[in-house]
């Protein structure tokens, strides 16, 4: 039976897609697991199927684009009970995965790379994406969902194969990160978290990621799955305003720097109290 598949999203990573390939085989020889190294390729246009089959990785074709349909239809065809996934970009050193081993065969349904705990080598993360991005959107979901996460997006981690398919996860883009992690937490899942070096990536080409764009899908995806924080309590806060704001001008006009509240203002907190 095999223990461990090491899955690999790929699109257009033919220049480093064979090292990170050699590198999981090592791996696995070393810790003697009994395992596979799938790469997931979403449409590649410049060899990268050829590489990763001649380093010795197994290769599945993803048709549907997307960092979530790449990673989804490779989980879709691990043999392994356990999986890891990282970027094919060589960022992540796929020849230091004992952690994630082991908290596995620990018990832990979902083990998490974090990448402040462990090492960022000079010019491996954008400085927005370190100082802003992550700790941010990582606040929120620990915040919405009490997930003991500390970097929502390391692209490095590991979960017991059966349990992640039992989750449903439907995104298909960048996305799938947060859902995973989310749908983890509501289902009660104890996460581990192992410190992680993340590198210069050795692509020769643009990032697939999107600042601004996968930032906001990612802050969707968790408002959107956390309605209490989205509707109840914005919402209980209008009502307390409101009515706190309609009763005090049913007796008199208020001064408030400098401005006049009256009648006028007095509809319009009403207004806010039935919203």
């Amino acid at each position: 039976m095999t223990e461990f598949t090491i899955l690999l999203p790929c699109l257009n990573e033919a220049a480093t897609v064979g090292n990170c390939v050699a590198k999981a085989r090592g791996f696995l020889a070393r810790a003697e697991i009994t395992g596979e190294v799938l790469v997931a390729d979403n449409g590649s246009r410049d060899g990268s199927r050829a590489v990763a089959e001649q380093a010795g990785a197994r290769v599945v074709e993803v048709a549907e684009r997307g960092y979530g349909a790449a990673l989804a239809g490779g989980i879709a065809a691990a043999r392994g009970r356990y999986v890891i996934i990282g970027d094919a970009d060589d960022s992540y050193d796929f020849g230091r995965l004992e952690g994630f081993v082991a908290r596995l065969r620990e018990g832990y349904p979902l083990v998490m790379g974090n990448r402040f705990q462990g090492s960022i080598g000079k010019g491996a993360m954008p400085l927005l994406h370190r100082y802003l991005g992550n700790p941010v959107l990582s606040f929120v979901g620990r915040l919405l969902f009490r997930a003991p996460v500390g970097d929502f997006h390391c692209g490095l981690r590991g979960f017991d194969r059966d349990a992640v398919r039992s989750l449903d996860l439907r995104t298909r883009g960048m996305e799938f990160a947060s859902e995973l992690v989310v749908k983890a937490a509501l289902a009660g899942w104890r996460i581990a978290e192992v410190p992680t070096a993340l590198q210069p990536d050795g692509r020769g080409r643009p990032s697939h990621l999107r600042s601004w764009r996968d930032g906001w899908r990612h802050l969707r995806f968790l408002l959107l799955f956390s309605p209490r924080w989205l509707f109840l309590y914005p919402g209980l806060a209008l009502l307390a305003l409101g009515m706190a704001l309609t009763t005090a001008l049913y007796f008199a006009p208020l001064h408030f720097l400098g401005a006049g509240l009256d009648i006028h203002s007095m509809l319009y907190a009403s207004a806010g109290a039935l919203l």
